[in-house]
């Protein structure tokens, strides 16, 4: 089971707080005249906090928030001729400045809408009992960290919090969305991943997978009539996705990644004294731990972007 959120929510002038994720809050703005919350905006605030194996630490990692937040407006530009999305603007209070974004309240699609390009994770654990992912066949012989001979649409469920997502077919994608929404946000997924791909590897990174938020909005409906689909939350994070270097890519073992692995590996290792499967919270981080993975993070916004974190 997830563990709660270890803290409580800061408050802020002006804004009313409407839930806590694992690693986000929500606001929604609150109209000075009427004193009433605003059902058409939110305020999305990235916390430090961190996940891992379905449970929040209670060590935060300093300036995660920050660079997810600048990290996603970075690759929203990188976007834009795909689909829209949905930040309104980066005007936010100063208590949350950089790790905080004003975005339009949205019907979201409910199924979590994962593209691979390459075989790892859950993925790897799936193919190997089944030879295929989400219903979805793959040649025999593929190990850890292989390139898959094209992307695929690999979605899962969207489970309540302290459950874990359980992998769709794309039938079950149709049933659940309709056969037209669900092609479209397939091929939009699909097309976020490639274009990470292509703009990752100029920078000699391998983009392995990554999970995307789609929302709709009616008021901006196509010329068919549909609800506009618009690109949500994060995108193309090292929290949202699995980045490797490319110089390093060996098939057939973990690849060194751009994410929280240094956190993983210690939670699992000896000196943790954690027993994953026990049911109890992880122990806090140490030190170390805590600046390696900062360090990771801040690496993935620097070698992205070509900009200097901070």
């Amino acid at each position: 089971m997830t563990s709660v959120v270890p803290t409580s929510p800061p408050a802020l002038p002006g804004f009313a707080h409407v839930y806590s994720g694992k690693v986000r809050e929500l606001y929604a703005p609150v109209d000075p005249g009427t004193g009433e919350a605003r059902e058409d905006q939110l305020l999305l605030v990235a916390s430090d906090r961190i996940s891992a194996y379905d449970f929040i630490l209670d060590t935060e990692i300093p300036d995660k928030g920050a660079v997810l937040t600048q990290l996603s407006l970075w690759w929203f530009e990188q976007l834009a001729d795909i689909l829209p999305n949905h930040v309104i603007s980066t005007d936010v209070p100063a208590a949350v400045a950089g790790r905080a974004v004003l975005v339009r309240r949205l019907q979201m699609v409910p199924v979590e809408c994962i593209g691979r390009a390459y075989l790892t994770g859950s993925g790897l654990a799936e193919y190997r009992q089944t030879s295929s992912v989400c219903g979805v066949p793959l040649p025999a012989g593929l190990e850890d960290g292989s390139k898959l001979p094209e992307p695929i649409f690999t979605p899962t469920t969207k489970a309540p919090v302290g459950e874990h997502d359980q992998p769709m077919t794309y039938a079950q994608v149709e049933a659940e969305l309709g056969a037209d929404l669900a092609s479209r946000v397939r091929d939009l997924t699909t097309a976020i991943l490639a274009r990470g791909n292509a703009v990752a590897a100029e920078r000699g990174i391998l983009l392995a997978d990554t999970k995307v938020e789609f929302g709709l909005d009616p008021a901006a409906a196509d010329e068919h009539g549909r609800p506009g689909i618009v690109l949500a939350d994060e995108v193309l994070t090292p929290d949202s996705s699995r980045f490797w270097p490319a110089d390093q890519w060996q098939p057939g073992r973990a690849q060194p990644s751009y994410d929280k692995q240094f956190v993983r590996d210690w939670l699992t290792s000896p000196a943790s004294g954690w027993d994953r499967h026990s049911g109890e919270a992880p122990p806090p981080l140490p030190e170390a731990i805590v600046e390696q993975t900062r360090t990771k993070y801040v690496e993935a916004y620097e070698a992205l972007t070509g900009r200097r974190f901070g």
